[in-house]
């Protein structure tokens, strides 16, 4: 059961934004808790437009690159795009290897092998570059602390530019431009992007100085929102707006590989979402890299080969099934663990490792062992000696701060506050767990460890109608920083036979209240069951969702908790 968190915007401007907005008091707690102050305020909010999107001559280092690119595509250089294996860096790959053979440019894209490279910018990359004769190596999605990798390639009389998005260390590569948002000094007005949107925003300043058309830069966009909505980055300023748009761009995008992914992944017909790309869409472009190799990513978003793409998108959906399996036996065999090796009473971050577990999928079960017991879990891969970790948080825990504390057990780490990967000795395992266990239980309250929903307010079913299913949808995309608005009401009586559905796993009512009623489905919480039956009042805490169903849409409550 999960504590409710109900928000409190400042009661003043709720009246106000009622009152300017001629709507509801609920829909007015919305606006205030999403900083929203007046209806001009909101039109940037509720409609943005491209043109908002920031100068790219705004970010660090961002004229040397930019200038280093537009010269090789005059020129006649090579450039070797080095991409990370996960959706983030081989969607960003993928737009700049477009952009820059679409200017008759000679490009190509790398990808490491995960289990033989690892995470970043490799040497066998690098002499991959150097014996395909290129002039010039951009990174994405990787590299801002890969030191001694980028002086490798100085000495290989490569030209570097890195672009990234991850924390940066206090010591730079020393490349010839490094973009990365986060770095310092970096003056850029927005932290939140993803590494494809660094690209992104490469692809625009190039442009820009070649003066090109806008239309040329947008066309990638779709591209971008799938990496943006896969590594779940803050869905605020400019990153709203590339996915308000690329989500429209993405549904109707002519790339053979972009409608081969969507269809294996059941989107073909559905209205795509943040949501629908993280959990059904960029799982398949993930297969690639944790099964296999993660170049056929590449391959798949920028082939123009229809029968290629199909049989590639059908590779990847046979490959994710596969990591499905393996990832439901890892996470049963780290529940396990959690059972026989960590004192959940006293400790508050898990720390599990094991010589038989795939590194490919280690940051799923991250994820899910994370999600299971609401703290920060580290999962970690065996082989030879050395132990390849993935580890996820909760709020209130910054990993990357936190690994920077265990630093000198540690080969190699990196990542984000709430996502990041390590390497360590087989000798460091019981030190590091010992170490990292004591920082989150000095570092976390008893409160942090309690699963809790952040609510807007309570609302009476009976304000739910026409107008503020438009205003939800206005309000989408959802995800980090705009949520989707999860509301309560009281007093509910579950009616219409309520049932188990999903071999018992999810509940199905209507949910009434005084003379309104709507359906609910409750997604495991079947566990639920027996306080429906009773017949007895509830209280509910939901999201309000459209429900399609064999060619009929209608209104439904998603429940997230039932008391």
């Amino acid at each position: 059961m999960a504590t409710w968190k109900i928000k409190t915007p400042d009661t003043s401007l709720v009246f106000r934004l009622t009152e300017e907005f001629k709507t509801s008091e609920i829909i007015g707690r919305v606006l205030a808790n999403r900083d929203i102050e007046s209806l001009e305020s909101s039109r940037s909010f509720f409609d943005p437009k491209l043109s908002q999107l920031h100068d790219p001559f705004l970010m660090k280092d961002m004229d040397i690159a930019a200038g280093m690119v537009a010269e090789k595509v005059k020129s006649g250089g090579r450039i070797f795009i080095f991409g990370d294996y996960d959706v983030d860096g081989t969607t960003g790959s993928s737009a700049l290897f477009l952009f820059l053979t679409s200017l008759e440019c000679d490009a190509k894209v790398y990808i490491p092998d995960r289990i033989k490279e690892g995470y970043g910018l490799s040497r066998e990359g690098i002499d991959v570059a150097k014996d395909w004769g290129a002039d010039l190596l951009i990174s994405c999605d990787c590299g801002i602390n890969a030191t001694d990798e980028v002086t490798y390639a100085n000495d290989q009389n490569l030209e570097v530019i890195i672009t990234d998005h991850h924390m940066p260390d206090e010591n730079l590569p020393e490349a010839n431009a490094i973009l990365n948002p986060k770095q310092p000094d970096c003056s850029y007005p927005f932290k939140g992007l993803c590494g494809g949107a660094v690209v992104f925003k490469l692809i625009q300043a190039v442009s820009l100085l070649l003066e090109l058309d806008d239309d040329l830069v947008h066309q990638y966009i779709d591209l971008i929102t799938l990496g943006t909505a896969a590594d779940i980055v803050p869905l605020t300023d400019e990153n709203r707006i590339i996915v308000k748009h690329g989500l429209k761009s993405l549904s109707k995008t002519k790339r053979p590989g972009l409608r081969a992914l969507l269809e294996v992944s059941g989107l073909g017909e559905k209205e795509l979402t943040v949501g629908r790309l993280l959990f059904w869409a960029a799982p398949r472009i993930n297969a690639a890299g944790r099964l296999g190799d993660a170049n056929r990513a590449v391959q798949l978003m920028t082939t123009e080969n229809l029968l290629e793409s199909l049989k590639l998108a059908r590779e990847l959906d046979e490959e994710n099934r596969q990591r499905q399996d393996l990832q439901q036996s890892m996470v049963d065999e780290a529940i396990m663990k959690v059972n026989a090796e960590v004192d959940l009473e006293k400790e508050k971050a898990i720390v599990l490792w094991d010589d038989n577990w795939h590194e490919g999928v280690i940051g799923i079960v991250a994820s899910k062992i994370k999600e299971t017991y609401h703290r920060p879990a580290v999962i970690i891969s065996l082989s030879n000696g050395t132990g390849k970790g993935s580890a996820r948080s909760v709020k209130g825990f910054d990993l990357y701060e936190n690994l920077t504390e265990c630093r000198e057990l540690l080969d190699g780490y990196g990542g984000h506050p709430m996502a990041a990967g390590l390497t360590l000795d087989r000798k460091n395992l019981e030190d590091f767990r010992t170490r990292f266990s004591n920082l989150a239980y000095e570092t976390l309250a008893d409160d942090d460890l309690v699963n809790s929903l952040d609510i807007e307010g309570e609302m009476d079913l009976n304000l739910i109608d026409g107008r503020f299913m438009d205003f939800l949808e206005k309000l989408a995309p959802f995800g980090p920083g705009n949520m989707t608005p999860k509301f309560i009401t009281r007093h509910v009586i579950p009616v219409g036979n309520p049932r188990l559905v999903g071999n018992g796993d999810h509940l199905k009512f209507r949910a009434k209240k005084g003379e309104t009623s709507y359906d609910a489905i409750g997604f495991n919480m079947g566990n639920h069951y027996e306080k429906l039956i009773t017949g007895k009042p509830i209280d509910i805490a939901y999201v309000v969702e459209k429900n399609e169903w064999q060619g009929r849409t209608s209104i439904q409550l998603n429940i997230r908790d039932i008391k």
